[in-house]
């Protein structure tokens, strides 16, 4: 099993009961007093990584990444690993947090002196706009996670230059001009700037929060309850954090809206769906295969969903492995966390993946990055000699819902011309089939990335199989209800390439189709060779027979 590399998301932040504003002036250390758990320190939004012991140390292991010796006096331009979310998890002074925490737990009052100590140094050697600030250690979501630590810091220092800067930060999180609004970090934005004035009894800060936060929820989760930043990984992420707002609500002696906490509601439905038989999230857009949401979601009652922002699920049944399970993508152009990965599918039989994207490798601003949002990546049609098209949206036109099987149609002009995919998926033999076909008499390419366990056995005449030990996968194209050879089957190379974990690139075995008016692709998992025929308009595989339009 396959298992979590990085957190889901950088953190939940916590923060509880409104606390009045303490009688100010400077204070040369800690007050000294029994520890006093607070729920501002107390809750999940603590990374498992540093523990406070390793702080103290001087040795912090952030995103999964080696340590860094942080030693007693902190560079605070480190980037040791040249990694955003390493910089931006380092700037959220989360691993400080580590600290107050443990000093509330334990009483020891070295955990909040060094706390304070560090979080005094970050102070003045990091003033918004001055010489050797790092830009990024003001953009929104660092200044939205290190929101807490200092919250958290601040229910027991009580020095002027902390609460001067929760100021300041509050003073940013509240410009329209950097708030981002429809998206997670909109989410995060809110949460901090409540937080804040939840503390120190600012009612212009919470209320303004609390205010922005309904709108930002109606953009980045539809009616449906779909996550609309095209990666379903995050809509775990949005729904804690979702919680951790209401709750700050309620603790500032505000209403919850209650668009909000229906559309926290509807993404336990979205996610359930988004979840393959074996556990984890399919790896759409930025979401990479080890992602377990962890979470209940209860059982939908439908085992087919299709969602207007752009997603069709199905599977066999709920809560067995050996399910048969498949995604679709379609719907708005690619933004925020989505890829080009419009008319993709993946397929999951058996107990195990066959059709694979590409995956997620990191946030890095590398060629092989840029290389995983493109439409190679996925499992798309091409239209050959004609350009694509970025952030085209894509439409499904038409369904068909049997007891044993499922049909779709999708339709776009990412190429220029319309490009046409049907797709069917049967459940009685486990076959899922596809026609790919563009108008004007334009040719039509096709790419099959399979998971990297199943390794090439044989091609020919039209047919593929792979293997992994006695378990067999098999790929059979047609055109116009002829076999067509001439697929290349790559391993690395070029497009065979995966990421199934955070910074893990391995090579995948990808087939590429021959160039035909139309291609109808059938893949059989748990067979090496199948009975396919075509004819009078009708498919049959291994005696189950469909129409050769599928629809």
């Amino acid at each position: 099993m396959r298992r979590l590399a990085i957190p889901l998301a950088l953190t939940l932040l916590l923060s509880g009961t409104a606390i009045p504003a303490q009688a100010q002036g400077s204070v040369s250390a800690p007050i000294k007093q029994p520890a006093k758990r607070t729920t501002q320190c107390q809750g999940d939004w603590l990374p498992g990584t540093p523990t406070a012991d390793d702080v103290m140390r001087g040795e912090i292991s952030l995103v999964g990444l080696p340590s860094y010796k942080l030693g007693k006096k902190i560079d605070w331009a480190a980037s040791p690993h040249r990694n955003r979310s390493w910089e931006y998890v380092f700037q959220s002074l989360r691993w400080m947090g580590t600290l107050v925490v443990e000093y509330e737990n334990s009483g020891e009052q070295r955990y909040l002196e060094r706390a304070r100590e560090i979080t005094k140094d970050w102070v003045t050697h990091n003033k918004r706009g001055a010489r050797g600030t790092k830009a990024y250690v003001w953009k929104d979501h660092p200044v939205s996670l290190r929101s807490q630590a200092l919250v958290c810091l601040s229910m027991h220092v009580k020095d002027d230059w902390l609460k001067q800067s929760l100021a300041d930060h509050a003073k940013l999180l509240s410009d329209a001009r950097l708030y981002k609004k429809g998206h997670n970090h909109g989410i995060d934005q809110d949460i901090a700037l409540m937080a804040i004035g939840c503390r120190y009894g600012r009612k212009d800060w919470s209320g303004l929060a609390s205010k922005r936060l309904t709108g930002t929820v109606k953009l980045d989760v539809d009616s449906q309850g779909a996550l609309m930043e095209q990666a379903p990984r995050y809509a775990v992420y949005v729904y804690g954090r979702l919680q951790v707002a209401m709750a700050n609500m309620r603790s500032c002696g505000r209403k919850v809206p209650g668009e909000i906490s229906k559309r926290a509601d509807a993404l336990k439905d979205f996610i359930a769906h988004s979840t393959q038989p074996n556990g984890y999230m399919v790896p759409l857009g930025d979401g990479s295969a080890e992602t377990e949401p962890k979470m209940e979601t209860g059982t939908p009652k439908q085992k087919v969903k299709a969602y207007k922002a752009g997603y069709v699920y199905g599977r066999t049944a709920w809560g067995k492995p050996e399910s048969a399970y498949y995604s679709i993508r379609f719907g708005p152009g690619m933004k925020y966390h989505g890829h080009e990965d419009h008319l993709g599918v993946t397929y999951y039989a058996h107990g195990r993946d066959i059709l694979v994207d590409a995956g997620f490798h990191s946030y890095e601003k590398t060629a092989y990055r840029y290389w995983t949002l493109s439409p190679e990546a996925h499992n798309v049609p091409t239209v050959v000699g004609e350009r694509f098209r970025p952030r085209t949206s894509s439409k499904l036109v038409k369904t068909k819902y049997g007891s044993g099987s499922q049909a779709f149609r999708l339709t776009d002009k990412a190429y220029g011309v319309t490009r046409t995919r049907s797709v069917l998926v049967h459940h009685d033999e486990d076959v899922m089939a596809v026609l790919d076909t563009a108008s004007g008499g334009k040719k039509i390419k096709n790419l099959w990335r399979f998971d990297d366990a199943l390794k090439l056995v044989s091609n020919r005449a039209g047919r593929v199989v792979l293997r992994d030990g006695k378990f067999d996968v098999t790929l059979v194209q047609l055109a116009s209800c002829k076999p067509v050879g001439g697929q290349k089957v790559q391993r690395g190379g070029k497009q065979g390439w995966m990421s199934p974990t955070y910074l893990s690139k391995q090579p995948t075995n990808v087939v590429v189709s021959p160039a035909a008016r139309s291609l109808l692709t059938i893949i059989v998992p748990g067979a090496d060779s199948p009975k396919v025929s075509c004819s009078g308009g009708k498919v049959t595989v291994n005696g189950v027979s469909f129409p050769a339009g599928l629809l």
